[in-house]
């Protein structure tokens, strides 16, 4: 590419191991949020236009596989290899509650009335928990053919869709009777499922292919073949017109929607790319690698100007974080708890401002 034209990207550090998913909350009343997961047990809560960090969940014991917010942005869920998915307060930072399970929860997802939390793993159970009532004993599809890799919500919550981690295609399941309706051929596993802000696509990514369905009837509409193994790939979410794809090459590549031309091409990595988002806004996207490094990138290709805006920090964000008596210390630390913000930021943006979590 042009090297004018080279986007330079927030680059956001903190995790001491790989990011393995990332989530983008939709646009609230305190602007929009981007929650990580990672090996290293720690998820991550940032602001999703500056990349600020906000603040860490502490609870698990292991790695992290999948995490999400519900749509307010209010409460925080969570998928680890420590056999517990989490509830948490997204406010606070507090564990609201922990759903046991008897193996690693692979996967994690609200319903969109945020009633409902879906999770999934390596005992091939779909569990629903019904959040007014977290005691309760979960709702079960248990004829997953194999290991839950994703899961997600469609159809106004009458429908989810799984893969799983060791067989190919996506399987859609009637949440009221727990039946599968419909299953989504695909030659290799699925490591990434998304469905569109509209609703109207579910975007796949199995081996060396990104696919392309109508959410609705279940057709294929668009297939493209990558020249690499892909691990995530996300459609953009207000005009549909170009997806991005990241995999085992360490980039991030950018394709037209309608022809699969690579329009676009970001380097910066220094291990795979595990993991894909665009903002809901679409003017940005985010990735998160195996190096343990989460990478903000704008849509389109930045002037100067713009670039010199996108390194700087951003406005701060009202929601509730903590105000440390000495900064300089507490941003290279592993925080506990997130607690009352002041809108003085007085540090740099998220290359300065994000802690380390190795301990």
């Amino acid at each position: 590419m042009d090297r004018k034209k080279v986007a330079v990207p927030l680059v956001c550090h903190g995790h001491s191991r790989p990011v393995v998913d990332l989530f983008y909350s939709p646009v609230t009343p305190d602007g929009f949020f981007l929650i990580s997961a990672s090996k290293d047990s720690t998820p991550m809560l940032r602001n999703g236009e500056t990349g600020d960090w906000i603040g860490t969940f502490e609870g698990h014991k292991g790695a992290v596989w999948s995490c999400c917010l519900d749509t307010n942005a209010l409460r925080a869920a969570s998928a680890s290899a420590d056999f517990t998915a989490k509830l948490w307060d997204a406010l606070t930072g507090d564990v609201l509650h922990s759903f046991d399970h008897k193996h690693i929860v692979r996967a994690c997802a609200f319903s969109e009335d945020t009633r409902l939390l879906l999770t999934g793993g390596f005992e091939k159970i779909l569990r629903i928990y019904d959040l007014n009532q977290p005691d309760a004993p979960p709702r079960e599809v248990d004829n997953s053919p194999g290991s839950v890799r994703t899961v997600a919500w469609l159809h106004s919550d009458q429908t989810i869709l799984s893969s799983c981690s060791d067989s190919g295609g996506v399987r859609l399941w009637d949440v009221r009777s727990g039946k599968l309706v419909r299953t989504l051929e695909t030659e290799s596993s699925v490591t990434s499922t998304e469905v569109s802000q509209d609703g109207r696509y579910i975007t796949t990514a199995d081996g060396s292919t990104v696919k392309f369905w109508d959410a609705n009837h279940f057709g294929l509409v668009k297939s493209y073949n990558m020249p690499f193994k892909v691990e995530s790939a996300s459609l953009e979410p207000k005009l549909g017109n170009k997806f991005i794809a990241g995999g085992e090459d360490m980039w991030i590549h950018m394709f037209d929607f309608h022809t699969g031309e690579e329009i676009g091409c970001n380097k910066g990595h220094h291990g795979p790319v595990h993991c894909v988002r665009f903002a809901p806004g679409g003017e940005s996207y985010a990735s998160g690698s195996e190096d343990g490094t989460i990478r903000i990138w704008q849509t389109g290709p930045l002037n100067e100007n713009e670039g010199a805006a996108s390194l700087s920090n951003g406005p701060s964000s009202s929601r509730k974080v903590k105000d440390a008596a000495d900064a300089a210390d507490e941003v290279i630390q592993k925080v506990e708890g997130f607690h009352i913000a002041k809108g003085d930021n007085k540090t740099g943006g998220p290359e300065e401002k994000a802690p380390s979590a190795d301990v």
